[in-house]
């Protein structure tokens, strides 16, 4: 009977898999380098994983520290938000966690894997398509809590995601942080009136 792999070292490595793409990008990631620098084979790395685009996205999906797992737990927190300026107020406090050095560090390889799960699907899956529907479905509930029905409830939520996903990638192209920041709260001044849930929706 073959021995299974060790759930322990399996995190270890996934854990340093992750600080070492952080480190040099997704590009020119190949197995041996890789191996070397974490100690161990490419073969012991199959063997956990089975290929290198698997455990990449295993690397970044078990980062404790991620935006949208933040975010649940801020939700788990304080509960979700009962009226529209609770609900910008928990917005602010989501972008402001992409405001932390740990996070923006982060943000051009979960970019390059977005861009990677685009152009070559069959290697890394819908990464994209997955990280794009986990924030929508969970500002959907944010929105569907809030009183709104649930189109209009699935409608705020994909536009706040799309527009707050495409504030976030500019600044890794221009380094304007300051302008996202500012255009952030200016897309919450367009889109608050819109969460006031009229009585029908209540139905």
């Amino acid at each position: 009977m073959p021995r299974q792999p060790d759930p322990a070292k399996r995190h270890d490595l996934l854990d340093r898999v992750r600080q070492y793409v952080m480190r040099n990008g997704l590009a020119d990631l190949s197995l041996r380098p890789l191996a070397k620098a974490l100690g161990t084979s490419d073969r012991m790395l199959l063997y956990y994983f089975g290929t290198k685009e698997r455990m990449v996205t295993e690397a970044l999906d078990i980062y404790e520290r991620r935006p949208l797992l933040r975010t649940r737990t801020l939700l788990e927190a304080i509960g979700s938000p009962t009226d529209p300026a609770a609900l910008r107020r928990f917005m602010e406090e989501v972008w402001r966690q992409f405001s932390d050095p740990e996070v923006r560090t982060t943000l051009p390889l979960y970019l390059e894997v977005m861009s990677a799960s685009v152009l070559h699907p069959d290697r890394y899956g819908p990464v994209m398509r997955d990280i794009v529907t986990e924030w929508t479905d969970l500002l959907t509930s944010v929105f569907r809590d809030l009183g709104l029905a649930p189109d209009r409830a699935r409608a705020q939520a994909t536009l706040l995601t799309d527009a707050s996903l495409g504030l976030l990638i500019a600044p890794l192209a221009d380094g304007h942080w300051d302008r996202a920041h500012e255009a952030f709260h200016a897309l919450l001044d367009s889109l608050e009136p819109g969460w006031h849930a009229p009585a029908r929706d209540h139905r």
